[in-house]
């Protein structure tokens, strides 16, 4: 029985050795049975996850609905560094933002929309957890135009000299930046303290090798 913890890069490498075998994609009962998934809907919630993340494309009310992503249809977009998803860590780029990239990733053109100014930052640390983003994940970003309550934001504190990944909520005299974590406190700030960087538009993770029968 495969960890928890493993269950959605499994399925995703079933799948993608499912359709070099065939030619075609999966059904849920295919991939339940072989991934060892004791119900329907928790095959359903990891392909929903992996839909989000851009990893794979699904046709509803289809049987075989599941597609993998047109390797060809990317852009690039450039790596800045880390942010933390826990406590604020210092940045070394006094404006708050590192203007060199530290790679190129290539990203699917589907999740960008058009977006040309996008930018990836590597997720460090777990207050987003329940947000389905974690330590080691990377968040694509663009300049926000617009900032809503309850938007996920890259944040550069001036005060603190710190940047951080949060929801943000503004209210009557202060900044709440709201973890996404029931064991963590949100952060408090002045208005003009905070300076939002980035919206994230999108998450993708890294996933290990291997299939839904390995240990």
């Amino acid at each position: 029985m495969p960890k928890q913890a493993d269950t959605r890069p499994r399925i995703l490498n079933f799948i993608q050795d499912f359709m070099r075998e065939n030619s075609y994609p999966p059904t849920v009962r295919e991939i339940q049975r072989a991934c060892g998934l004791a119900a329907h809907r928790a095959v359903q919630y990891h392909l929903e996850a992996l839909e989000r993340e851009g990893l794979i494309e699904r046709v509803s009310r289809t049987a075989r609905g599941i597609h993998l992503p047109d390797r060809e249809s990317a852009e690039e977009v450039p790596l800045l560094g880390a942010i933390a998803a826990g406590q604020p860590i210092p940045v070394p780029d006094s404006s708050g933002r590192a203007t060199v990239p530290q790679e190129m990733l290539s990203v699917p053109r589907r999740l960008l929309r058009g977006r040309k100014q996008a930018f990836a930052l590597r997720v460090e640390g777990n207050s987003m957890i329940d947000a389905l983003v974690d330590n080691g994940d990377i968040v694509i970003l663009e300049p926000p135009r617009v900032v809503d309550n309850g938007d996920m934001v890259a944040v550069w504190l001036t005060d603190r000299q710190e940047v951080t990944l949060k929801k943000i909520y503004v209210e009557a005299s202060r900044v709440r930046l709201q973890p996404a974590n029931r064991e963590m406190q949100p952060i408090y700030a002045d208005r003009d303290d905070v300076l939002v960087q980035g919206k994230v538009i999108a998450v993708l993770r890294e996933y290990l090798a291997g299939s839904c029968g390995s240990t």
